[in-house]
């Protein structure tokens, strides 16, 4: 399988079998004791070079050594990845930064962050020999997932809350997915897709426990790496809802540094709503407090996140930190990135752009600073809440 080298529990550290789809250690009574994957590097070092991979097109499959799956032609030319780093310096200036860059994942194909890890659990369920694919999902990983299923004519069965947003539910039956709206939260929702995955034996993506698809979001910092490469930023600020993306896209940094890409890497900031900031209590304090509030950033608003550990080691390893935002600073983001950099970002994709904003607002951060914003999703994802924010159209006549 690529270069994976073997599992490992994050809570014991033990080694594991490699899980069919979800699942966490068998010998920790834990929920939070998910699974890491490892690889030998110096395997993937051999082949995954400079050249290699000016030769290769340019989607995230161009890192086929560090991801969990076997080569496949076909599914090496479905379309993710790859997407662009923006500079602006009208919205550094807004954000008190002397450099920022954006990188703008909404280009992915169903327009979000989210497209990476469910292009590895298709392809992983098909190499499985899969016959359903499953995630519960507030829209994004939804949305994603029926789209690829789509692609690969797998069945997918989706489990959205009562709260998912309307266009990314649309998203979802469009694709033919077989959509379940959960008359309760996210949690809920979560937990009946995980009963009816073990009654049925379908496919689990849920990316918390499904340790195969934190390894698809960790191309998002793969790809900044090589990006970068020349001119690497000092912080890549990544927004925290489950704890995986962020857990992903830093082991990404870390990775391509190992394998001498990037001369050093980038410190990792995390930030969560105010109202929903468990995983940055957990790297405080070492454990998370279920909140007591909630965000309109729907993409992370997680009261329970599964994958905290993860993220809470990944941000120490770089030397990050976490900082938290309220939903009027994540709105005033939307507003400014739109405005100033021309791009149209969700809730939770502008949270990276509005942390940014706090953290050298409050020292956290050095001004003088070369900083990089993950907007991880396209703001026609949540129309209600950019036209809320923004208003009206100006009314006028014809000729």
């Amino acid at each position: 399988m690529s270069c994976v080298s073997g599992f490992h529990c994050v809570v014991c550290g033990e080694a594991t079998d490699a899980p069919k789809s979800a699942g966490v250690c068998p010998r920790c009574n834990d929920p939070s004791a998910v699974l890491e994957i490892s690889f030998d590097l110096d395997k993937a070092a051999r082949t995954l070079t400079p050249a290699a991979l000016a030769e290769r097109p340019f989607n995230h499959w161009r890192y086929r050594e560090l991801l969990p799956i076997e080569p496949d032609a076909k599914a090496f030319t479905w379309p993710v990845g790859w997407t662009p780093i923006l500079e602006s310096e009208r919205l550094a200036a807004w954000a008190g930064a002397r450099r920022l860059r954006v990188k703008d994942d909404g280009r992915n194909p169903t327009a979000s962050f989210k497209d990476r890890a469910s292009s590895v659990g298709v392809l992983h369920a098909l190499q499985r020999g899969a016959t359903r694919i499953a995630c519960a999902s507030t829209g994004n990983a939804a949305s994603s997932l029926a789209g690829f299923a789509a692609i690969a004519d797998l069945p997918a069965t989706i489990f959205v809350p009562a709260a998912a947003a309307e266009p990314k539910v649309a998203q979802l039956l469009v694709f033919g997915a077989d959509v379940r709206r959960v008359r309760g939260t996210y949690e809920q929702a979560y937990d009946l897709c995980s009963a009816r995955c073990a009654e049925h034996g379908w496919y689990n993506r849920n990316c918390a426990i499904n340790p195969y698809l934190v390894e698809g979001k960790k191309t998002c910092g793969l790809e900044i790496a090589e990006q970068t490469a020349g001119d690497v930023p000092d912080w890549v600020a990544v927004s925290v809802g489950d704890g995986c993306t962020i857990a992903g896209v830093a082991k990404g940094l870390i990775e391509m540094h190992r394998l001498g890409f990037i001369d050093r890497v980038p410190r990792v900031l995390g930030v969560q709503a105010k109202g929903v900031d468990p995983v940055a209590l957990a790297f405080e304090t070492g454990e998370p407090t279920p909140p007591d509030g909630t965000t309109m950033a729907d993409s992370i608003n997680v009261a329970v996140p599964r994958n905290w550990r993860k993220a809470v080691a990944r941000v120490r390893e770089t030397g990050g930190c976490f900082v938290r935002v309220s939903d009027g600073e994540i709105g005033e983001a939307m507003k400014a990135t739109g405005a100033l950099a021309g791009v149209f970002a969700e809730p939770a994709g502008a949270t990276s752009v509005a942390g940014l904003k706090r953290a050298i607002a409050d020292g956290v951060i050095d001004p003088a600073s070369n900083v990089l914003a993950v907007v991880t999703g396209n703001g026609l994802k949540d129309i209600a809440t950019a036209m809320r924010l923004c208003g009206q159209p100006t009314e006028v006549d014809p000729l």
